[in-house]
């Protein structure tokens, strides 16, 4: 028998599964009266783990803090937590890049504030037309009004008559070579097809208006961490240029330590060329890791010095943006995590799970049709036939099913639907974000159970036994 849920989130008339306790990768869960022991987390709930569950240290940094923070309105008053790791989050970037930073509680919030901050930003500028928002196919950048306005995703279906004309809220192409990519097509002449059909959006739509165009580095729940082909955001960022456009680049999953290959903080590093940047980039997830709720929107010197050279004022502030305690506490986190080196860690360990997922599935297990990704962030994603990448039955609803499988394995992932397209909500994966402190145990005991799991389903599968 279910229990009640009092919290009206997810499935309203369950009450999901608890965490009770964990330390590092491992946690302990009770699900529907029974208690799961020795879970390895693999996910960190939505990729926001950094330092995993239990670390000794968190609390101490919160007492440090706290006699230091009493809360004062942002627009009024300020706090030094706030600049300080503002300072950090730019020191630790390539020079250049980032002059400013807001912060706030998280990756919707992040996106809605990055939105108002480009359209000032025009408007300081001198050229109000420019209001028209180019995002991707199949994107997914938050739950908000705003942030759902420029993802396509069918998790706005319900919402559609009150977001922001999609007129305005323009799509281009999306970038997923494994589905898209034509045979006989080579990567660079798949990275020009975009950039081109990306162009001619611009000059349809007429320069003048364009403010932003908006990309997920590497996708999250709406693609399943698909990395970019060789040029496409160098590519993407010599068009803004051109065109006198913004750039601006979502990395709440991907960001914050978790995709750098340079023990740094930031993915596009991966991708960008030497001097190119994003104008803006958003941020969250593993900044606080999960230990305080904060996110945060990074600002470009060109962005800020329109801001100082015009109205010298943002428009608008929330509540709780730039909390004291919870940018102490990030801070604190964040700095932890560069003194153990513990994103070159997850880089590390994430790339060396990434291999051995796909040489598990190399040569067999037929569902397995494709493993992408990056450091600590990957995907898995599976077909009703290897050969033809033919989806499985929507109503079947692989992607969450066999999360259920794992989760009886030990595992902890996140099961989604939609990666093939968001509106059809086709294409079933499942997403791997362990904490940065993960070790090669835990990466070989990830793989174990994970080809135990897909062993399992596919013998489900084989056996008419998939359940509805």
């Amino acid at each position: 028998m279910s229990e009640t849920s009092y919290v009206f989130q997810s499935v309203v008339a369950k009450k999901p599964a608890h965490v009770l306790g964990g330390k590092g990768c491992r946690i302990t869960v009770r699900k529907d009266g029974k208690v799961y022991e020795d879970v390895i987390d693999a996910v960190t709930g939505a990729a926001v783990g950094a330092l995993g569950w239990g670390d000794e240290d968190v609390g101490k940094y919160m007492a440090e803090v706290l006699p230091t923070h009493t809360y004062t309105f942002p627009a009024v008053i300020g706090n030094q937590h706030s600049e300080d790791l503002a300072k950090f989050y730019i020191e630790h970037s390539p020079k250049g890049a980032f002059a400013s930073a807001l912060w706030c509680c998280s990756g919707s919030e992040a996106n809605e504030n990055a939105l108002k901050i480009t359209k000032q930003y025009w408007l300081e500028k001198g050229k109000p037309k420019k209001n028209k928002f180019i995002s991707r196919d199949t994107s997914y950048h938050g739950f908000s009004l705003g942030a759902l306005s420029i993802s396509e995703n069918a998790r706005a279906d319900d919402f559609t008559d009150i977001l922001i004309d999609q007129k305005q809220c323009v799509k281009m192409p999306v970038c997923f070579p494994y589905r898209y990519q034509k045979e006989g097509q080579s990567e660079e002449e798949y990275t020009q097809y975009l950039l081109d059909a990306l162009e001619k959006l611009i000059i349809d739509n007429d320069p003048e208006t364009v403010a932003s165009v908006i990309v997920e580095t590497l996708p999250g729940s709406s693609l399943g961490t698909v990395p970019p082909p060789k040029g496409y955001l160098p590519g993407i960022r010599k068009l803004c240029d051109k065109y006198d456009v913004l750039l601006h680049l979502d990395e709440v999953m991907c960001g914050t330590g978790r995709s750098n290959p340079n023990g740094g903080l930031n993915c596009w590093e991966n991708y960008l060329e030497p001097g190119q940047f994003p104008d803006i980039q958003t941020v969250g997830k593993t900044l606080g890791s999960g230990y305080v709720t904060i996110a945060g929107v990074l600002v470009g010197p060109k962005i800020k010095e329109a801001y100082e050279n015009g109205s010298g004022t943002v428009v608008g502030s929330h509540t709780y943006s730039s909390h004291g305690f919870n940018c102490g506490v990030a801070l604190r986190i964040q700095q932890k995590i560069m003194r153990e080196g513990l994103t070159k860690n997850i880089f590390e360990k994430g790339n060396l799970m990434g291999k051995k997922l796909t040489e598990a599935f190399a040569d067999k297990h037929n569902i397995v049709g494709d493993v992408r990704g990056i450091g600590g962030f990957w995907t898995v994603e599976f077909v009703k036939d290897k050969k033809t990448k033919e989806v499985f039955d929507k109503k079947l609803d692989v992607g969450h099913k066999i999360q259920d499988v794992f989760f009886e394995k030990g595992l902890n992932v996140m099961g989604m639907q939609g990666c093939v397209s968001n509106r059809s909500g086709l294409g079933d994966f499942v997403l791997l974000a362990p904490s940065f402190v993960i070790t090669e145990a835990d990466v070989d005991e990830i793989v174990k159970r994970f080809v135990e799991g897909v062993e399992e389903y596919e013998q489900i599968l084989k056996d008419g036994k998939h359940w509805e």
